[in-house]
């Protein structure tokens, strides 16, 4: 296969839209063969490295292999990709500015111009992670949140602001619009992005990275991007391209139409139990079939957000009619649609019904007619459960979530007159971008409790019921289609615009609730329409938690139990006294679409994104910082200089092996970056906790880990601090302890870490079956390269955190197959001795040497997951961001 001799940037064309002329670099001119028969997701990666093809970081070769691509179906070869812009929230944000800032601060350290850090490519970051469901169920709840929000976080806001102002390229939509992706779906999201070059306008793929791993909800736009670390986001913004191997696509067949009854909820957990079946981590899934003839888009994007629960790179949808649909009635102008249509049709990634499909590495299908109402959990989005078999569920699931724990238990609330069981519902919250960025489940929550309060029900008064919408339209149809006065009646007021219960923001517990629930071990639910549902995620009160649609959540605040089968059990009883079920006031699909046809307009998009940048009154008045650099505050809580680049040098030192490393932690399988990194609310007895109380800090002001990502200080202290993480060294513990060695003493992970520092003593920590599955959670790599870990030796890795590991100067190793921590009889008092790394290479076999207490040794055979040539570059400099400063100081 050849370029037939020509130079790639002969590919360069133009197209004529709407009478202006656009450049763009075409996939048909480049003279390849079989590109016709690859996979959207491909085609892209095609296109950015045919327009950024220099010789250097992308080489005709490059191009050559995503072509030859089709003949195999798979690659091992590593490519540079580059995308348009970076979309950030602001738990990730923040930290990622303070790097920036810090970077700036080391740039003039080491004698260069401090302006050079600066982004190259666009930066959109969204407030939207901060908001907490401090009030609910009131007509003020969401002022009131909103009020506590601006008070708990105006240094990190202020910071902000000084960023927004001190960084080229660098935009902020402020607090109380949405949540990230939803307002990347509905407005900064262009479909086809455009540059002037050289007095010329060039079109290209709208791509993207973000920090928050449901980035990949605009896949369903046909846009291609996915959730990186921050470090990673900000090298990308630097200019530097992020590398990966070209992966492979796995094609999903959808056929047939959702059935009357069931949602895109249903859909999607479906979707996330199959191909968590299939095994999909670190590939691309893409979306064909004729089902998609009559998927909405919003249906799409649902699907495409819960890529990360699937395991997914991506989960790509093409461009095709429906994408246009959707940009119009969003409230894009007509110039963006008709370049979106001409160019997709240009290059070859115009979805047509009928049409062959594309070549993939493998395939699976679905009919979606087979697709049945159902949650998943109680502690991962890959557990679907039938909605018909949710209750026996439940109860099974009881026995290991509580195995002294049992059905029947009643126990008074203090001052109540009502007591809660196990299985009590005690939060229930439409919740997260998944599913309140699609009208068809919103408009039929809206539905079911109009129906609902029509005939005489409430939720039962022990739910913490709240409604976040992920973006002020959300709150206008809601209206406009006559149901929010319903959705109140039942407690669903809207508590906050941003991303809530999902992340761990439910905010608190009516205190006597609290009481009888720890008080008495009682295993009590949440039932959200998020994507997560991890361990202690939600509520440190709650221990299952289930994935629904918002229908179904408002359905199970009326029931209050999740040992209620809601297909066959009452919900209640009416005015009248008969029993109500829930197929007694589920919407019908005709009900959804007249509903939303009659609620919906384009204006609504237009109108609240018409001044999206400009914040509330509260926002505007927040005093900003001057200067290039950041004056820190010593006295922060929220902000500090973090100690990445202290005494860097010039250039890296020579890389050494790992000698006599102590084990921090031994850890079982699916261990999530929830686990790893901090998150959700500080307790006052832990290290974290003690810092702020030492630091003049009331417990009433802790605000939550989120919040203080900005400050290493704390977020060190509560790396591995999760509640409800096991550390196999420290037997029959829960929480972020650990036995430091010799000396045998049971205390915090970060108290044991310090300890070994002024000992001089390295650190590894072993780690089972994907281990940092989840969110792309940074200071789950930055808070283990703080406590000084050198390596991580685990069975598998998920694919974000594999990379932030590598981008913070943590070396991950991956045991052979049928070697783990339980064959090698491991219980904490061993040393690690890992060799060969001063010539280290990508995916290169590593030597580990275990001495045990008796002095005994044992040596096993890893295999290094550091990828690429890039990685092992920033590897040996000591991250990504070590990598960076050197290259522009130079």
């Amino acid at each position: 296969m050849s370029l037939c001799g020509q130079d790639t940037l002969k590919t360069r064309r133009t197209l004529t839209v709407n009478g202006r002329e656009v450049d763009y670099f075409s996939l048909e001119a480049a003279g390849l063969e079989g590109i016709d028969t690859l996979p959207c997701s491909l085609k892209v990666l095609l296109e950015n490295l045919l327009r950024s093809e220099d010789g250097r970081s992308v080489t005709t070769d490059d191009i050559k292999a995503v072509a030859d691509w089709a003949r195999e179906r798979r690659s091992d070869r590593e490519i540079a990709f580059r995308p348009a812009r970076v979309l950030m929230q602001d738990f990730t944000g923040v930290p990622g500015v303070v790097d920036l800032a810090a970077m700036r601060e080391a740039m003039k350290a080491l004698g260069g111009d401090p302006t050079r850090i600066n982004p190259l490519s666009p930066v959109d970051l969204v407030i939207d992670h901060s908001v907490m469901i401090d009030h609910f169920g009131s007509a003020d709840a969401l002022t009131r949140n909103m009020a506590l929000e601006f008070e708990r976080n105006g240094e990190r806001y202020a910071f902000l602001r000084w960023g927004q102002k001190a960084f080229n390229n660098f935009r902020v939509v402020p607090p109380g619009v949405g949540i990230c992706h939803q307002v990347n779906l509905e407005y900064l999201a262009r479909g086809v992005w455009t540059s002037e070059e050289d007095g010329r306008v060039v079109a290209f793929p709208d791509t993207l990275v973000g920090t928050d791993s449901h980035t990949t909800m605009i896949n369903g736009l046909g846009v291609l991007g996915w959730g990186v670390g921050g470090i990673e986001a900000e090298a990308a913004m630097l200019g530097q391209p992020l590398s990966m191997l070209i992966p492979e696509v796995i094609g999903f067949e959808l056929t047939g139409t959702l059935r009357e009854g069931t949602t895109a909820t249903d859909l999607v957990l479906r979707v996330v139990e199959m191909l968590r079946k299939k095994g999909v981590v670190g590939k691309f899934v893409e979306f064909y079939g004729d089902g998609l003839d009559a998927l909405p888009l919003t249906d799409r994007a649902t699907i495409a957000n819960m890529g990360p629960e699937y395991g997914a790179t991506c989960g790509f949808f093409p461009i095709d009619a429906e994408t246009l649909r959707y940009l119009r009635f969003t409230g894009r102008d007509e110039d963006t649609v008709a370049l979106v249509e001409a160019y997709a049709k240009a290059q070859g990634l115009w979805r047509t019904s009928g049409a062959p499909a594309p070549v993939f590495t493998d395939t699976l299908s679905l009919d979606m007619g087979t697709v049945e109402p159902s949650l998943a959990g109680p502690r991962r989005p890959q557990d679907r459960v039938a909605l018909s078999s949710a209750a026996p569920a439940f109860a099974e699931a009881l026995k290991t979530l509580a195995p002294d724990a049992g059905l029947g238990r009643a126990v008074p609330v203090d001052g109540a007159s009502y007591s809660l069981e196990d299985g009590s519902v005690v939060i229930a919250a439409i919740t997260s971008c998944t599913n309140t960025s699609n009208p068809s489940v919103m408009m039929a929550a809206g539905l079911l409790a109009q129906k609902a309060v029509a005939r005489g029900l409430t939720r039962k008064p022990w739910v913490k019921t709240s409604l976040a919408p992920g973006s002020q339209v959300v709150a206008d149809y809601l209206v406009k289609a006559g149901v929010q006065d319903a959705l109140d009646a039942l407690g669903f007021q809207i508590a906050g615009f941003g991303c809530t219960t999902c992340i761990g923001n439910a905010g608190p517990l009516d205190e006597p609730i609290a009481r009888a629930i720890d008080g008495n071990g009682l295993v009590v639910g949440a039932v959200l329409s998020g994507n997560r549902n991890f361990e202690g995620r939600i509520s440190p009160h709650v221990r299952a938690n289930y994935l629904a649609s918002p229908p179904l959540v408002v359905a199970y605040a009326l029931a209050g139990s999740l040992r209620i089968n809601l297909a066959t059990d009452p919900l209640g009883r009416d005015k009248d006294g008969n029993e109500v079920f829930l197929k007694d006031i589920w919407p019908t699909a005709a009900e959804v679409a007249a509903a939303i046809d009659g609620g919906i307009t384009p204006d609504m998009y237009r109108s609240r994104y018409a001044n999206v940048f400009d914040g509330t009154p509260e926002w505007q008045a927040i005093e900003v910082a001057e200067g290039e650099t950041y004056a820190w505050d010593a006295a922060s809580t929220y902000v500090q200089h973090p100690p990445y680049f202290q005494g860097m040098s010039a250039t890296p030192a020579p890389l050494s092996d790992v000698v006599k490393a102590r084990p921090l932690a031994i850890l079982g399988d699916s261990v999530t970056t929830d686990h790893i990194s901090p998150a959700g609310s500080i307790k006052a007895d832990s290290p974290a906790g003690q810092y702020l109380v030492a630091h003049g800090v009331a417990k009433a002001d802790f605000n939550s880990y989120g919040a203080r990502r900005g400050n290493h200080e704390v977020m060190m202290r509560g790396t591995f601090a999760n509640i409800r993480i096991r550390n196999l060294m420290a037997p029959g513990t829960e929480g972020g302890v650990t036995k430091h060695h010799p000396s045998g003493a049971v205390m915090p992970i970060y108290d044991a870490a310090m300890a070994y520092q002024r000992e001089g003593v390295p650190l590894v920590v072993i780690g089972g079956a994907e281990y940092g599955t989840g969110s792309s959670r940074d200071w789950a790599a930055k808070g283990t390269n703080l406590l000084g870990v050198k390596a991580v030796i685990a069975i598998s890795f998920e694919r974000i955190h594999r990379s932030n590991l590598v981008g913070m100067g943590v070396l991950p190793l991956q045991f052979a197959a049928g070697v783990n921590a339980a064959a090698l009889n491991l219980d904490g008092t061993e040393t690690f001795t890992i060799t060969g790394l001063a010539d280290l290479s990508p995916r290169q076999n590593v030597d580990v040497t275990l001495t045990r207490a008796d002095g005994s040794t044992t040596t096993f055979e890893t295999l290094c997951r550091i990828d690429t040539l890039d990685e092992v570059d920033y590897f040996r400099n000591g991250g990504i961001l070590q990598t960076v400063l050197r290259h522009l100081t130079r």
